[in-house]
């Protein structure tokens, strides 16, 4: 496809954006995924391209996350695999299936999870009691998050944390560091499945990923300096934003 020079511009400024806010709070498909569309993209094409240009992203915030050491792999092996198997399914899945009821009904469990989180004032601030296994987790957890990403997307950044903070009572910046690695695991496999059906604009989705890329660092170095202080207002913010888009525009 052929888009204008200003068209290129306005997408990678899009992505930088997205980047920042997806590494703290998730929702940056929010941003790219409505600016593929406007650019006169089919909508397959702009989902395919929409997981190329996030994996950027997700790659750069794992990547300083690991760097750091705020997670690691080797302890949450199960859980990689489960997001993987999920997320092809969900990719596969969408492909050929009307999506339309389960965006209706994400802004209702989007508003939850703002609720949530804005009445339990001190969740989130320190570790917390588990009340899920590690294992019942990867694969509950795992299969169903994994699955909503490759499906639809919108929000799984939130879900993610949610999850962490909520069953395995990690702290907010444990649990964002950790859900960036697998929303890299998710995004990664979904972009396989979608390059497999060519369903990718290759030079719109790089240089969307260059913006995710340097946007990702510049918010997970703000996650990490500025913790939970900077990350509960977002995800509160992200999620009501999200609702009232996916109810009304």
């Amino acid at each position: 496809m052929d888009f204008a020079p200003h068209n290129y511009l306005i997408l990678f400024l899009v992505s930088l954006a997205a980047g920042v806010i997806d590494s703290i709070a998730g929702g940056g498909g929010l941003l790219t995924l409505p600016a593929l569309l406007s650019s006169g993209m089919p909508p397959a094409m702009a989902l395919g391209t929409n997981k190329l240009q996030s994996t950027f992203g997700s790659f750069s915030a794992a990547h300083y996350h690991y760097s750091k050491g705020t997670f690691h792999p080797r302890n949450i092996k199960a859980l990689i695999a489960f997001t993987l198997i999920g997320s092809a399914l969900g990719t596969y899945l969408i492909q050929s299936i009307d999506s339309s009821m389960l965006n209706k009904a994400i802004p209702f469990m989007l508003i939850g999870f703002a609720a949530y989180f804005s009445l339990s004032p001190r969740l989130g601030d320190v570790d917390q009691h588990q009340r899920m296994p590690l294992i019942a987790f990867s694969v509950v957890m795992g299969t169903l998050i994994g699955f909503y990403d490759g499906f639809f997307g919108p929000g799984t950044g939130s879900f993610w944390a949610l999850a962490f903070v909520s069953l395995l009572g990690f702290n907010l910046s444990k649990a964002t560091a950790h859900s960036k690695a697998l929303n890299f695991v998710s995004n990664i496999t979904s972009l396989v499945v979608f390059l497999a059906g060519g369903k990718v604009v290759w030079t719109v989705g790089l240089l969307m990923g260059a913006g995710q890329f340097l946007g990702a660092r510049i918010g997970s170095h703000l996650v990490i300096k500025k913790g939970t202080r900077l990350i509960k207002p977002l995800l509160i913010a992200v999620s009501l934003i999200m609702s009232i888009k996916l109810l009304f525009l």
